[in-house]
């Protein structure tokens, strides 16, 4: 099962989030879909056909604010791209907010990173695979 279908972030500046978000999600294998004035999207959205695809948008918003238990976790195909995205989001204004590594609490095999995007979104890259 596929839980999520799309999910949404805010930013209060599309410019400062332009370069954190193009990074990280190249960084994972996620196309940019579209770069309007007030929006970014990334990934690919489910159809008849493809019911299985997830997205991601980006909006910007005048009423941003962050929710410190709020994250958004993106499956990484590997361990390699788990830590190229993190590289890549500390290049492009965004803040440690766990290295790459396994967390064996959760199992034996996740291996996660966790960023702050240049406004304190909360995300994070998982591999579940050995």
């Amino acid at each position: 099962m596929h839980l999520l279908d799309h999910v949404a972030l805010s930013v209060p500046d599309l410019e400062r989030a332009r370069p954190f978000y193009d990074a990280i999600l190249a960084a994972l294998g996620a196309e940019k879909v579209y770069d309007y004035p007030d929006a970014l999207g990334y990934g690919r959205r489910c159809d008849a056909d493809e019911p299985e695809h997830t997205y991601l948008a980006i909006y910007l918003s005048a009423t941003f604010a962050v929710d410190a238990r709020c994250h958004c976790c993106f499956k990484a195909p590997n361990r390699a791209a788990v830590e190229s995205f993190h590289a890549a989001g500390l290049a492009h204004g965004g803040t440690d907010d766990g290295p790459p590594g396994l967390r064996s609490h959760y199992h034996a095999n996740y291996y996660a990173a966790f960023l702050r995007d240049p406004f304190g979104n909360r995300v994070e890259a998982v591999c579940h695979r050995r």
